[in-house]
């Protein structure tokens, strides 16, 4: 099954939860990595109604992942691209995610966010 810019934008959207661990050295963390942990979101980010469980859990998984600045810089260009494919509905759902689930994300879900920024 292909995969469509959508569900990579919900999933790279998501990515901006890899909020918690010190800075080190290279990304470990890859776009399919990601896509993977936050694939359970998608249906929320494309159609609305309640943020599954699931969705939570791979939220937690991938922040988990995220443990260096690489990777959170990582994520955020993930993000940042599959933003600028999204519409401004599906940006507000995937941005709500975060605080539906009780997680926090160093970066702005958008197509404009600089992700060298990112700590």
């Amino acid at each position: 099954m292909a995969t469509s810019p959508r569900l990579m934008l919900l999933s790279f959207i998501l990515i901006i939860y890899m909020v918690v661990a010190p800075p080190q050295v290279k990304a470990v963390i890859t776009c399919d990595t990601v896509y993977d942990g936050v694939k359970p979101c998608l249906n929320y980010v494309l159609f609305g109604g309640s943020v599954p469980i699931d969705c939570c859990n791979g939220l937690e998984s991938v922040i988990a992942s995220a443990t260096t600045t690489a990777d959170r810089q990582s994520a955020c260009s993930c993000v940042k691209s599959l933003a600028s494919h999204a519409t401004d509905e599906e940006l507000s759902r995937a941005a709500s995610i975060p605080g539906q689930c009780g997680a926090s994300v160093p970066f702005e879900i958008s197509p404009n966010v600089d992700c060298s920024k990112v700590k």
